[in-house]
């Protein structure tokens, strides 16, 4: 059965490729969620002043993954301590957020970060947001599969590859290309 999620952490670019890697996800498409208007533009989301968070929307069938283990694998790609950034990318659009699609997606989330903050994972305070999906809009069509088809851009080669190495090395077995 497919179904949705929608994440947000830091830069869309570099979560939208990883989980396009993994299988069980049919689809994962770069967007903007959460803010106040309806389809902003990218250059409105990068002021800061629209409340969007760039977000991964993806279809997922659950025979292959669950969405448990897609939260899992998200909290592995970003700090959720860091408010209202991720690393260099600093301001409202980079912050950590599950934007649930139903009930048990908002209790699936909870249940993580109250399991994550008791276990101690973090040294500091998870500031994941968790709320109800709202105004979303899919990125230009530029965003999609940026990473990919952009590897001579100078964010992609210092920020992205790291990141997509270190979490192909962690998660080798759920790849669809091996």
């Amino acid at each position: 059965m497919l179904k949705e999620a929608t994440i947000a952490g830091g830069c869309f670019w570099c979560i939208e490729a990883a989980f396009n890697s993994l299988v069980g996800i049919v689809e994962a498409k770069s967007g903007y969620a959460g803010g106040e208007s309806k389809n902003p533009t990218y250059e409105q989301i990068c002021s800061g002043k629209t409340g969007h968070a760039e977000v991964v929307r993806l279809v997922f069938d659950e025979q292959y993954i669950s969405y448990r283990e897609i939260l899992e694998i998200f909290f592995t790609l970003h700090d959720p301590t860091q408010l209202n950034r991720q690393g260099n990318d600093i301001g409202t659009q980079y912050r950590s957020a599950i934007f649930f699609h139903d009930e048990e997606q908002q209790a699936t989330a909870q249940a993580i970060i109250d399991e994550m903050t008791q276990n101690q994972v973090w040294d500091a305070p998870i500031v994941t947001e968790v709320t109800e999906l709202f105004n979303y809009s899919e990125a230009e069509g530029y965003h999609q599969e940026y990473a990919k088809n952009n590897p001579q851009n100078q964010y992609c080669n210092f920020v992205v590859m790291p990141k997509l190495a270190k979490f192909r090395k962690t998660f080798s077995s759920k790849l669809k290309h091996q």
